[in-house]
């Protein structure tokens, strides 16, 4: 079976709904406009479906100069693409701090209305450098000379967790699913897990194994196997929350770094790249 990707997604904003797309814009800090914005509560620190799981009920969708926010009972808000250079503000994402600037008095609004907390959005400031872990992108770089060389070690991205992406298996999600038809719950679909790039053709977990995958003149190197926190537990069609698929994954999943589904990556890509479903992919292991 031939090895392709199967499925694309954005999200706009940090735990928000995503976008599946045919074809997306890719580069250094991932696929375009992925997590170029995010709602701080307005005590400090980012917000997330871990503890504001309605959050997944926020539809963003990207048009020619705006980013447009819907939730239920809400107005439509169009967010331009385009602003002025606004005052930098320090916002952290974990332990890592970034250069960020607030949206508009409205965006304020909308989000604190929905969320029924105050709040703000903001976005990535144009001079903000957040990395993902140089120290480790270095030693991967270091342990796959071969196939990684001419790789950055200084990966600038926006608010994801850690990494520019998140690439996922259709197998190890059937593997799953699998698993929790077993126990008598309902399957899950791969927005879930929140990836950017989901692969299909591959052995359930083979991603476990992988070094680095190609895609024509675009390698993604497979730097940290993605930890999962809570939000799988959520569904994004209402935001309840639920036990599974956490349950059963940690019931098999478990690794060092914790329960373990996905891959984050980091991006080699020549300008203009763009990513397809149905594009061919070339997987380097391992071993």
């Amino acid at each position: 079976m031939s090895i392709v990707v199967s499925r694309l997604y954005i999200y706009p904003v940090k735990s928000c709904a995503g976008i599946p797309l045919d074809a997306a814009a890719i580069g250094v800090a991932g696929l375009q406009h992925d997590r170029q914005w995010m709602i701080v509560a307005d005590a400090g620190g980012f917000m997330t479906q871990r503890a504001y799981p309605r959050m997944a009920l926020i539809r963003t969708a990207i048009e020619a100069d705006a980013l447009v926010l819907d939730g239920p009972d809400m107005p439509t808000l169009r967010v331009p693409l385009s602003v002025p250079r606004g005052e930098p503000r320090q916002v952290a994402v974990f332990s890592q701090t970034l250069d960020a600037q607030n949206d508009s008095a409205e965006a304020a609004a909308w989000c604190s209305a929905f969320l029924q907390v105050p709040c703000k959005l903001v976005r990535v400031h144009p001079e903000a450098q957040r990395l993902a872990d140089p120290a480790r992108v270095r030693a991967w770089i270091e342990n796959h000379e071969e196939d990684a060389s001419g790789m950055a070690d200084a990966n600038a991205f926006g608010f994801a967790d850690g990494f520019p992406l998140l690439v996922t298996n259709e197998a190890s999600l059937e593997d799953v699913n699998r698993r929790l038809r077993a126990a008598g719950h309902a399957d899950i679909d791969m927005d879930r897990f929140r990836p950017n790039i989901v692969v299909s053709g591959l052995d359930a977990f083979d991603e476990d194994n992988i070094a680095l995958l190609r895609v024509g003149d675009i390698r993604l190197g497979f730097v940290k196997p993605c930890a999962r926190c809570g939000i799988p537990n959520v569904d994004p069609r209402d935001a309840s929350v639920h036990t599974e698929p956490g349950a059963t994954l940690a019931g098999y999943r478990q690794q060092e770094g914790g329960v373990i589904f996905g891959e984050n990556g980091i991006v080699d890509a020549p300008p203009g790249a763009v990513l397809r479903v149905g594009d061919a992919v070339e997987v380097i292991y391992d071993f």
